[in-house]
């Protein structure tokens, strides 16, 4: 599956907040700017319910936080970056560093699946995951990730 086409540069971030909630608020700030995003309010509450069901930091740095929500029109990715590290709850206990959040329609489960697959596939690399945290804007570290 192909990334590049679903992160646009203005919805990749180095993060300002230093914990999980306000990391949730600037990520769903960024993926308020795209048009694919029918209701942002109601996006934004998918997000944090599904966090609160179970963190989706998945460790190594990582955060996929995640929604298929019926007002999304289609699939659409934020990058937000933090070089000191947010604690996210996550599965090992280490601070997240890089966050993908991922907006996509109820109606597009299996495409879903395919696009989670891809992001994991590509930043489960250390090598990747180390130049998208040193490159100088987060747009590229997006590139990074959609190679």
């Amino acid at each position: 599956m192909k990334l590049s086409g679903l992160i646009a540069p203005e919805r990749c971030i180095d993060l300002k907040s230093t914990d999980k909630q306000g990391a949730l608020r600037e990520l769903c700030a960024a993926m308020a700017t795209s048009k694919n995003i029918g209701d942002s309010k109601a996006f934004q509450k998918a997000i944090v319910d599904r966090e609160a069901i179970l963190s989706t930091g998945i460790g190594r740095g990582l955060a996929m936080p995640h929604a298929k929500v019926p007002t999304v029109r289609d699939f659409t990715i934020a990058l937000g970056r933090s070089k000191a590290g947010i604690d996210w709850d996550s599965l090992d206990g280490a601070p997240v560093h890089i966050a993908v959040m991922i907006a996509a329609s109820d109606r597009q489960a299996v495409e879903y699946t395919r696009v989670l697959a891809a992001i994991v596939t590509r930043i489960k690399d250390e090598a990747v995951r180390r130049r998208m945290l040193a490159v100088a804007k987060p747009s590229d570290a997006a590139k990074l990730l959609a190679e």
